[in-house]
């Protein structure tokens, strides 16, 4: 298992869009299990509804979890997905 802390930089949080993403680049790594967890709980990133349900605002830090096949690039993969700015990117 590997595991990654981050810091949340969507100024809208993780909502719908942003949590679709994440969960469709989840799905890239069919032998790879994903746990999130925050002060506001833990949930997979297999379901849109359990990674919204966190509540994951701008600024928040969460830990990144992955075990199985390709571990070490599907953490660092997510990772970037859950600090990238959906909302306003950078130019």
């Amino acid at each position: 298992m590997v595991s990654k802390k981050v810091k949340i930089k969507n100024r809208a949080g993780i909502h719908c869009r942003p949590s679709s993403c994440i969960m469709l680049k989840a799905s890239e790594f069919p032998r790879c299990e994903f746990k999130i967890s925050c002060a506001n709980g833990e949930s997979d990133l297999s379901s849109i509804l359990s990674l919204i349900s966190l509540g994951l605002q701008w600024g928040n830090e969460a830990t990144i979890s992955a075990c199985g096949e390709n571990e070490a690039a599907a953490c660092e993969t997510m990772a970037g997905l859950l600090e990238f700015e959906f909302d306003f990117p950078q130019k």
